[in-house]
């Protein structure tokens, strides 16, 4: 009895061992690009970012500037400017974004004449490359030949330079930003309504609920677990939000119309003060990973 249970332990440690060197056999590659990749880019971002560096050589100790650039963000208003703007298009997202796609789910799930032309109609715009919808709409604001100037002045207005405005230049990104992402949002929702099982609507039915009551005890607990990552990917997009920005308005005017990433770009890369930009990255990438962690324990912990 001892032999065999001395072999019987002796082949489970095998196995284990097998086990374990498979699993890293498969594990290995990913961990070496995540290393590459992402690891050490941020390493080296975090160290950059305490030198007054401009990407030419490497940072030197001449150059070590300590927590000055960190300091130097934090009191620039153009930076806290960028931070409304982002928290703006948050918000934006959340409370018009969502909705919309919400409603138009709700219209477009279920088999209707024209539904699936509708939904690529609607899905169109996240298909398009992000500066060519800047460029397209830069176009449709712009103050002398914009289609909305064109209209006005055809009404006996004025031209409408809703680009040189302060406060409409962002209003402008808020616009587009909802038209170019809804779809996306939408296209979840109508995958998650599909899924829900018929007899539900059916047993609904049959106890007299209203088409509100089947919305908001079937259909929203139903695609909960889509809403919920529906909305992380909408605010961690927001906070990278960038592409838009720069053919539509370039963060002008008076860099009024910044967000967190075009505020590195233009801040950073293009007037070669890469160490300051280091800081802007970083101090994003610490926001996205406080706020990916948080929503993943808090909000998504049970999916």
């Amino acid at each position: 009895m001892a032999t065999a249970s001395r072999r019987l332990a002796f082949s489970a440690s095998r196995r284990e061992v097998r086990g374990w060197k498979t699993a890293a056999i498969f594990v290995a590659p990913s961990i070496i690009l995540f290393t590459l990749f992402i690891t050490l880019p941020v390493m080296e971002a975090g160290y950059a970012s305490f030198f007054n560096w401009n990407g030419l050589r490497a940072p030197s100790m001449d150059n070590f500037v300590g927590l000055q650039n960190y300091e130097k963000l934090l009191s620039h208003k153009t930076f806290q400017r960028a931070l409304s703007n982002t928290g703006l298009i948050i918000a934006a997202a959340l409370l018009i974004q969502l909705p919309l796609a919400m409603a138009m789910a709700q219209l477009l799930a279920h088999k209707r004449i024209g539904s699936v032309t509708f939904r690529m109609i609607f899905f169109l715009p996240f298909i398009l490359a992000e500066v060519a919808a800047g460029l397209l709409w830069r176009f449709m604001f712009d103050g002398d030949v914009g289609f909305i100037s064109q209209i006005n002045q055809a009404l006996g207005g004025d031209a409408v330079h809703i680009l040189s405005d302060k406060n409409l230049a962002v209003v402008t990104i808020l616009i587009v930003a909802t038209w170019k992402f809804f779809g996306f949002h939408m296209m979840l929702y109508v995958a998650g309504m599909q899924a829900i099982d018929k007899s539900l609507y059916e047993a609904a039915s049959i106890d007299g609920a209203s088409a509100w009551g089947k919305f908001w005890n079937v259909t929203l607990p139903g695609i909960a677990s889509t809403i919920r990552l529906s909305v992380f990917f909408s605010i961690l997009g927001c906070l990278q939000f960038f592409d838009l920005v720069v053919p539509l308005t370039g963060g002008g005017p008076l860099n009024s119309s910044h967000t967190i990433v075009s505020y590195l770009y233009y801040f950073g890369i293009t007037r070669m003060r890469i160490g300051y930009g280091d800081a802007v990255g970083v101090t994003l990438f610490l926001v996205c990973v406080v706020v990916a962690f948080s929503y993943k324990k808090w909000i998504m912990r049970d999916d």
